[in-house]
């Protein structure tokens, strides 16, 4: 293995995470930038290692090179061939005291995000701080860890000191410690964070070693750090930007036609992914921006699998996506033929899972000139609730076909008024219960036909008045009543002479049906059933009990066969009558 973890972070697993228009050096190398990870090389005979670092125990000092001396280039005698630093300095940049970051994580839009790192090495403009957004973060210990790690590299470049010498042992990543520099602060250990070296390999040169300073062979540039410091590298690798929104397709698992979470969030494919399988995997989840979005309420339509969405990106960053609308291509066409309906717009939806063109529900308004009109399409049940009232105005005609039952209920009053003719037909039975009182007013004629009887039923009186004449006809006879007095005609008048009356036929009205309530799906009503309207009670038409004498005048004695007290109440008749 060419690489060596030396590793004592612990590091956020990225949700998404993609390398785009960038090399793979790049890429790896702003990652690693972003979390605080550096690497350096060790070199041996015949082996070679790359080493990842995040902390000051993964350096180590070189065998041999543990302590190298300072000898300034004036002081040239025999011992400054021997490995040594012959120039040696240091200088401070001024940075922030302190990092500070915050970030916005929409599963928790009301959790406080900003961190605050502040700074180790206190100095006389450390009161000043850099404050960034996006933190790229949506947990605080993720937070506090970026925080601390941008912190720690403003630190590093806060105070470095840079270094020429002839030491070959001296190499990026070790520690060594300065020795014999006349300023005492200066002789402590350090780390090499960058090493250039210069080398001369003339065969001339080398054949006349003994004419040439061994010093002139070989020459190392190096800069270090205070080793105590946790060294972190700058931000060199170029972050990449999407320049503008870009379109993708809407994907999911195979048979899935709509694919989601809680969130209303989708998967897309790019078509710049040459790996993706256009399935679940292609991206992460991707919030779907909707024209109004409150608590519980707003709309909300969700792309579906196949479907191309435009796609921009949160700063442009690339592994930030959000879907901002929908768009039309030569497979997913709009639902009504353009340009020819040109002057439409509607809603037209499709039903899931397996429908066909003919399965939708549609709202669509035309707009053309003249011809303007609203179309509306429940491909199953439509339910209306209306919390208080509902008001229709119908300029001209208004038809309502039911293909089956229609069911209609009123808890209060129901008032109709027909300005001119009203016709019903009513193929089989008409049923009316009436809990109390019934008033018919007719201004001109009224007339019932029925095709066989017509039976009355009072449960205590019947009385039928006319203001001028009142008649009973039957195919034997007839009584009329009018000004002139009472006329009874048959071909037989039997009084009290036996016999039965007629026999209606009792019936029950058929008590109507309480109206379904509408339903809303994602709220369904409460268990209270609707009161339901008592049931009508049959009167009992048998004879009555006992019998009873009619008394005539003298004038229809003659009339009378026999006398009869056959289920008859008491008839007084006078005289006068």
């Amino acid at each position: 293995n060419d690489i060596k973890e030396k590793l004592i972070g612990r590091y956020a697993e990225r949700e998404y995470c993609v390398q785009y228009r960038e090399t793979d050096f790049n890429f790896v190398s702003r990652l690693m930038e972003e979390e605080g990870i550096y690497f350096y090389f060790t070199h041996e005979n015949g082996q070679h290692h790359l080493v990842l670092a995040d902390s000051p125990s993964a350096h180590d000092k070189f065998p041999s090179y543990e302590r190298i001396p300072y000898h300034p280039e004036q002081s040239s005698t025999d011992k400054t061939r021997a490995d040594h630093i012959h120039e040696w300095t240091f200088g401070r940049v001024v940075q922030p005291g302190a990092q500070v970051l915050t970030d916005y994580d929409f599963k928790k839009p009301k959790a406080n995000l900003l961190v605050k790192s502040s700074t180790n090495l206190p100095h006389a403009h450390s009161g000043y701080e850099r404050f960034d957004y996006p933190g790229r973060y949506v947990e605080i210990g993720n937070g506090e860890h970026l925080a601390r790690s941008r912190m720690e590299e403003r630190n590093t470049r806060h105070e470095s000191f840079e270094g020429h010498c002839n030491a070959r042992g001296l190499g990026v990543g070790q520690l060594f410690t300065l020795d014999k520099h006349p300023s005492t602060a200066q002789n402590r250990d350090y780390l090499v964070t960058s090493a250039e070296y210069r080398l001369k390999l003339d065969d001339y040169i080398a054949s006349k070693t003994a004419m040439v300073n061994e010093g002139e062979m070989f020459q190392c540039r190096f800069t270090a750090i205070d080793a105590t410091h946790t060294y972190r590298p700058q931000y060199k690798a170029q972050k990449t930007f999407v320049h503008g929104p870009q379109t993708a397709v809407v994907v999911g698992p195979a048979g899935e036609e709509i694919y989601t979470d809680s969130y209303g969030r989708v998967k897309v494919q790019f078509h710049w992914d040459r790996y993706g399988q256009r399935d679940e995997n292609s991206s992460c989840w991707i919030r779907v921006a909707q024209p109004w979005a409150g608590k519980n309420w707003g709309v909300i339509a969700l792309p579906r699998i196949g479907q191309e969405v435009v796609v921009d990106f949160l700063e442009g960053d690339p592994d930030r996506p959000l879907i901002t609308g929908s768009v039309y291509n030569n497979n997913q066409m709009p639902p009504y033929t353009l340009p020819a309906n040109k002057t439409q717009t509607g809603i037209k939806s499709r039903s899931s899972k397996d429908g066909t063109p003919a399965n939708f529900n549609e709202l669509r308004f035309e707009d053309q000139k003249g011809q303007e009109h609203i179309y509306f399409h429940a491909e199953k049940d439509l339910d209306m609730i209306v919390e208080h009232d509902r008001r229709e105005w119908v300029q001209h005609d208004r038809h309502l076909r039911v293909n089956n039952d229609r069911t209609e209920e009123v808890r209060n009053d129901s008032s109709s008024k027909v300005d001119r003719d009203r016709t019903e037909a009513t193929g089989r039975k008409l049923s009316q219960s009436i809990g109390e009182e019934q008033t018919v007013k007719v201004g001109d004629a009224y007339h019932l036909t029925t095709g066989k009887s017509q039976f009355f039923q009072s449960g205590r009186q019947i009385v039928l008045e006319s203001g001028q004449e009142l008649t009973i006809r039957s195919s034997g006879g007839f009584i009329k009543i009018d000004g002139s007095g009472i006329t009874i005609q048959g071909k037989v008048v039997n009084i009290n002479t036996g016999g039965s009356p007629g026999t209606g036929f009792p019936v029950q009205a058929n008590v109507a049906k309480n109206a379904a309530l509408a339903t809303d799906v994602n709220n369904p009503p409460s268990s209270e059933a609707p009161d339901a309207p008592q049931n009508a009670q049959p009167l009992d038409l048998s004879p009555l009990p006992a019998t009873q004498p009619v008394a005539l005048p003298d004038s229809l004695a003659g009339k009378v066969k026999q006398a009869a007290t056959q289920g008859l109440p008491t008839i007084p008749l006078t005289d006068g009558l």
